[in-house]
């Protein structure tokens, strides 16, 4: 399920220069949060990122990364936004342990998440990824985004941020074991990514959801696989975990409502934009008349909402054909 008048790697580049170009002028730059970890159960934590636009002033610090302490040692998920960041993660990861980082599981390739890898490289630590994420890692793509990065960023992402491979690369459904805990990492792309994961760690009961999830708040779609998409939060919902740390937004203690708002957004924008599609009226018509006032009061509808009912105006008109 891809569209074909552009390739996937140059399609997720001009979606984040859409992105970027949508929210620059309507989201002020602000001092990030602090960077302090937050309980979620016992042995986990996460650190949750503002919902906006990477910017100097925030670091690029707009992405949650968590991290679980083991008897043997601590999986972090993601590696946020840019390196200083990632070193201001290991030292929080220091002050609640003195164990050692073992492994780094990414949720997927977008820059929010991964820019700190480096550091727990660095650290010792081994990267583990979906195998799907090389096409757009060894891409020309990739390459821009950083060296825009670099320039937009500066000079918290700079000459010394490096795209850094996964140690491991899975191609399916697998289970990591650290000192009593049971990772469940399974594959839920093509969805916001082609490489998505999900990380279920057993005893806590805590799912990692990475950007399948952006709670209390509208996604960005892009140029995701939508139908993908709403069957791996199908899945999740079947999965009925205790609690969800997001990609983006706080921890969910009541996690289907949450899941359920992220898929009946895009179950809505499918339709709504099928239709138009199917009946050969223009975009601009379609969104004029569609009714978006179940999901106009959430946060960044003003700023995400229009680009994803364009790109997925786009996405059904070719399914279509």
């Amino acid at each position: 399920m891809h569209i074909k008048r552009i390739p996937y790697i140059a399609a997720r580049f001009l979606h984040l220069g859409l992105a970027l170009l949508c929210l620059g002028p309507l989201l002020p730059a602000r001092a990030a949060p602090a960077l302090e970890p937050r309980p979620v159960a016992p042995g986990v934590w996460f650190v949750q990122g503002e919902a906006a636009l990477g910017t100097p002033a925030n670091r690029n610090f707009i992405s949650n990364a968590a991290f679980v302490v083991t008897d043997a040692g601590v999986v972090v998920i993601d590696a946020l936004g840019s390196p200083v960041l990632a070193r201001e993660l290991l030292q929080a990861i220091r002050q609640v342990t003195p164990k050692p980082v073992r492994q780094v599981i990414v949720t997927h390739y977008h820059a929010d998440h991964i820019y700190g890898l480096q550091v727990f490289k660095a650290a010792g630590a081994a990267v583990v990824a979906h195998r799907a994420a090389l096409e757009y890692l060894n891409s020309d793509t990739a390459q821009r985004r950083l060296e825009a990065s670099r320039m937009d960023l500066a000079p918290w992402v700079d000459d010394e941020t490096a795209l850094v491979p996964a140690d491991r690369w899975i191609d399916a459904d697998t289970v990591i074991e650290l000192g009593g805990e049971r990772f469940h990492v399974r594959h839920a792309g093509p969805a916001h990514t082609p490489e998505d994961l999900v990380v279920y760690a057993e005893r806590a009961g805590v799912l990692f959801a990475g950007d399948l999830v952006f709670r209390g708040r509208i996604p960005f779609v892009g140029q995701a696989d939508s139908g993908g998409w709403i069957t791996a939060l199908g899945g999740l919902i079947a999965l009925q975990p205790r609690l969800i740390v997001p990609g983006h937004g706080p921890v969910s203690s009541d996690p289907l409502p949450d899941l359920e708002m992220t898929r009946n957004y895009l179950l809505f924008l499918r339709r709504s934009m099928g239709e138009a599609a199917a009946n050969l009226e223009p975009f601009e018509e379609a969104y004029a008349r569609t009714d978006w006032s179940a999901f106009v009061g959430l946060p960044l509808f003003r700023v995400a909402n229009r680009i994803n009912a364009y790109n997925t105006y786009l996405l059904m008109e070719h399914q279509g054909r």
